[in-house]
């Protein structure tokens, strides 16, 4: 669903297989949009980028 926060690893999963864009915030500030390419308990790889899982918010932007 555009807009929700996906936190989850079965979220970061569906996001990586079936290729659904990711808007990352740190806080408030937008800091990068992009698809997922690894993910794992600690870390999320978007577009070469590795963002911490606890300091970064994840949401779901299908069709950006």
């Amino acid at each position: 669903m555009n807009g929700q926060m996906i936190y989850e690893d079965q979220h970061f999963l569906d996001h990586m297989c079936l290729e659904v864009p990711v808007q990352i915030y740190c806080g408030r500030r937008h800091s990068d949009i992009g698809f997922i390419e690894y993910y794992g308990k600690e870390f999320v790889q978007v577009n070469n980028i590795f963002y911490n899982r606890k300091q970064f918010t994840f949401v779901s932007r299908p069709g950006y």
